[in-house]
């Protein structure tokens, strides 16, 4: 991960740079991505796989982590990007997905993730102990958890000096709501407070100096924390830059360590600029990419229903909202609306909870053929334009041949562009 060592060295030199990540399943947001780095000039792409989407079981993707490794490489070599150019991370790693079960049998399951995520070659990992399991007190103290995230710390550097390589870097410390925004409305929002940062960045570095990790800890490069945004299933709170000051200085005093900030969707280019320079150099992005990949394939289903015969449709938006209500169990327990609410919300929430489906086989098959019918039928230029402007520029520009695949691409990189200029000093392209 000498990459991202070094991107964090410029950063705390005063270069007002910092890196993005990708964390999404979906092949088109993925080819995106690697189509984004090449054409910008990035140095490199960073894919990242959460816990209970990727891990020993499947998650909810069905993917292991040598399934996602090599799902994520055969995207690469489609788009032209060089392996040496694509770096993977995990988040959220530990206990996570297993919190129904006694901490001891959690914790083990922990142990298996990790070392399955650093045999599979994923070089970011981000250690997050913070949730409470069967039998533990709810929430952990802070003790515990930085004895957690030592103990897959020890499991990951044990498993990557026998698979070699470079070795990895480590995230520490989780944000507050719960990964992936915020689960009901959002109130007042609290930024993480100085003192419990560096008790946070304090604790981990005693207790896994204790563990024999000393050597360990210059690759922790950053602590998770709260500066102020967030988005709930309606609503999107901005960065405000005066609100996070004293946190922001609070991590020019450890070398070679600065914050991650999750739940990045959906702020403007500006915010993610700021928050960049406000140290917060690691940004997250999730929903924000498949709620803007999920409006370009309902362009595209739009643009079929005027443009293609209505007995060869693949009528994919109807078939995508059939299958969600037909399998709740990925939303069930956030939407709670019925009737035309229910539709607008499958659709609509800022939390995006369809990206879940996209993987389902009546839904891969409706939208193959809706990209089908619109390649061997292509619409006119004006009836793209009509509903998807991004990605007509992007066909006149010739940036993008204008297939249905591309044109979804273009609307995922309109949001990738506020990332890369967030993550790029001045004038560097």
């Amino acid at each position: 991960m000498k990459a991202i060592l070094d991107l964090i060295a410029r950063h705390k030199a005063g270069e007002p740079c910092g890196l993005y990540s990708v964390c999404s399943a979906h092949p088109l947001v993925i080819e995106a991505t690697f189509r984004h780095a090449k054409r910008s000039g990035a140095p490199f792409a960073l894919i990242e796989a959460t816990s209970n989407q990727v891990n020993q079981e499947g998650g909810y993707t069905g993917m292991r982590p040598e399934d996602f490794r090599d799902f994520v490489h055969r995207i690469a070599a489609r788009a032209g990007l060089p392996g040496d150019r694509i770096l993977l991370g995990g988040d959220h790693l530990g206990p996570n997905a297993w919190q129904a079960l006694p901490a001891e049998a959690a914790m083990a399951r922990a142990d298996v993730l990790i070392e399955d995520y650093a045999r599979a070659g994923f070089r970011k990992v981000h250690l997050d102990c913070s949730m409470s399991c069967a039998d533990d007190p709810a929430p952990l103290s802070d003790e515990i958890i930085a004895a957690r995230a030592a103990r897959l710390c020890a499991v990951a550097e044990r498993a990557y000096a026998r698979t070699g390589g470079e070795p990895p870097v480590y995230v520490i410390g989780t944000e507050v709501p719960v990964p992936g925004g915020a689960a009901e409305d959002l109130g007042a929002l609290a930024v993480t407070t100085p003192e419990a940062a560096r008790a946070t960045v304090d604790l981990h570095r005693t207790i896994f100096a204790e563990a024999g990790l000393a050597d360990a800890w210059p690759r922790v490069i950053a602590a998770v924390v709260q500066p102020g945004v967030e988005f709930d299933h309606h609503k999107v709170v901005g960065y405000l830059p005066g609100k996070a000051q004293a946190l922001s200085r609070m991590i020019e005093c450890y070398d070679g360590m600065v914050f991650e900030a999750h739940s990045t969707d959906y702020q403007t280019p500006a915010a993610l600029a700021a928050l960049v320079r406000d140290h917060f150099a690691i940004l997250k992005v999730g929903p924000g990419v498949t709620f803007a990949l999920r409006e370009a394939l309902w362009a595209l289903d739009a643009i079929e229903r005027e443009w293609i015969k209505p007995n060869s449709v693949s009528r994919f938006r109807r078939v995508a909202i059939a299958r969600m209500k037909a399998e709740p169990r990925h939303w069930v327990k956030y939407y709670h609306a019925r009737g035309a609410d229910l539709d607008y919300e499958l659709q609509y929430r800022l939390r995006d909870r369809i990206r879940y489906y996209w993987p389902d086989p009546e839904i891969v098959r409706a939208q193959d053929m809706m990209f089908r019918n619109l390649t061997q039928n292509p619409p006119p230029p004006a009836l793209i334009s009509q509903h998807l402007p991004i990605g007509h520029a992007a066909v006149r520009d010739g940036l993008i041949s204008g297939s249905p695949e591309e044109l979804a691409m273009a609307h995922v990189w309109a949001v990738l562009d506020g990332y890369h200029a967030a993550a790029s000093p001045a004038g560097e392209e």
